[in-house]
């Protein structure tokens, strides 16, 4: 009776060459398998599917991940309503989030009294709702006169900066060349007591 009992009980593996094609089938061939797709896919110049020059396509493969853009700072500023409609309008012009409308001057009253330079020191890193604008297609200048402008609509009387260091345009309110960044005047050489 125990050799029955024992025959029922053992697994489908009954001699050596059973376990040793078992061993062969369950990992040796995978691991093959897994070698030989690493090798196809790694190897050779595949085209993409659909791409007529295979060169670029390698080439767009194989650019690096950063860019630099290089910004000709010697271009003319946008004035002050190109940098509104281009960058401002889609907030102040409606009114979203609650920022002062274009020409609205009771809601810039406030804003204005606080004075050009704070004006701008907002618009460039960002106030309440109002995202942080510098670093995107304008420069910084651009933004201040984008600034003027917006606020001159409401009843400021600021001029729009130039560039630091930039000869035009003459004279500017002081409150202007210094949110501009403008350097001071040098002073007149002091006379000796």
């Amino acid at each position: 009776m125990s050799d029955t009992h024992e025959e029922a009980h053992t697994g489908p593996i009954k001699n050596p060459r059973q376990l040793l094609v078992t061993v062969l089938f369950s990992f040796v061939l995978p691991v093959f398998a897994i070698i030989g797709l690493v090798t196809f896919v790694t190897s050779g110049n595949k085209p993409a599917q659909g791409v007529a020059n295979p060169e670029k396509a390698v080439a767009e493969r194989i650019q690096k991940v950063g860019m630099v853009e290089i910004r000709d700072a010697n271009r003319p500023l946008r004035s002050g309503e190109e940098v509104f409609k281009g960058q401002c309008a889609a907030c102040h012009a409606t009114g979203a989030a609650g920022a002062p409308k274009l020409g609205d001057a009771a809601a810039w009253a406030p804003r204005i009294q606080q004075g050009f330079e704070t004006l701008v020191h907002s618009a460039l890193k960002g106030k309440g709702a109002m995202a942080p604008q510098g670093g995107g297609d304008f420069d910084d200048t651009e933004i201040a006169r984008g600034v003027a402008y917006m606020a001159n609509a409401a009843g400021a009387k600021f001029a729009e900066p130039n560039r630091p260091g930039a000869a035009e345009g003459g004279a500017a309110a002081p409150a202007e060349g210094a949110a501009s960044g403008a350097a001071p005047a040098p002073a007149a050489p002091a006379s000796g007591s």
